[in-house]
């Protein structure tokens, strides 16, 4: 995890596409502030964002990808002071893992059509046990699929690790509306899997 960022075009004064006068408040040290800000806030959200991702791709290299391929796309169209930072980077984490299955289940599709091998599992033990864990992964997934895109964010998102509060700000949706949407989510998600 890089300790330090700066951005390739830092020198410039108007490194975001903002008029300084437009930047926020206390951008008037430039360049180094938004520079501290950021690595601030990749500190503070990186393993939140890693573990979002985890949870729905079930792999933590790929999971990497996906938090620095986030926090790239923010890197190029917001500011690191912003109040909505914490939920962009979380939603957005939850987006780009599900494009990735979406891709994966592509390109396993493709793969089947054309006569290709099923892929190894790098799992080791015992056989039974692996073909077990694909198959439960797989409902999960499945599962999670078919439920509508706001139980299935308020899933992913509150079984990563996120507050009830990081939930709703994540989601667009109140706080209170958290526990209830996740019960439900929930409930659907036992049906689905049961089914």
């Amino acid at each position: 995890m890089p300790t330090s960022y700066e951005r390739p075009d830092a020198g410039s004064s108007r490194s975001l596409g903002q008029p300084e006068a437009n930047r926020g408040p206390g951008l008037a040290g430039g360049r180094g502030t938004l520079v501290r800000a950021f690595e601030e806030l990749f500190l503070a959200e990186y393993g939140r964002v890693v573990g979002i991702a985890a949870r729905v791709l079930a792999d933590r290299a790929e999971a990497e990808d996906v938090a620095q391929e986030v926090f790239l796309a923010f890197h190029r169209s917001h500011s690191p002071l912003a109040d909505y930072a914490p939920g962009w980077l979380h939603r957005a984490a939850w987006h780009a893992a599900l494009n990735r299955v979406r891709g994966r289940r592509r390109r396993e599709r493709r793969e089947l059509h054309s006569g290709a091998q099923d892929r190894d599992d790098a799992w080791s033990g015992d056989p039974g046990r692996i073909v077990e864990r694909i198959y439960e992964r797989e409902q999960v997934r499945s599962a999670m699929g078919r439920l509508p895109a706001r139980a299935a964010g308020v899933l992913a998102l509150r079984y990563s690790g996120l507050s009830y509060a990081e939930v709703a700000q994540a989601m667009g949706i109140g706080v209170g509306q958290v526990g209830t949407v996740l019960r439900r989510a929930e409930a659907r998600l036992r049906r689905e899997v049961g089914a």
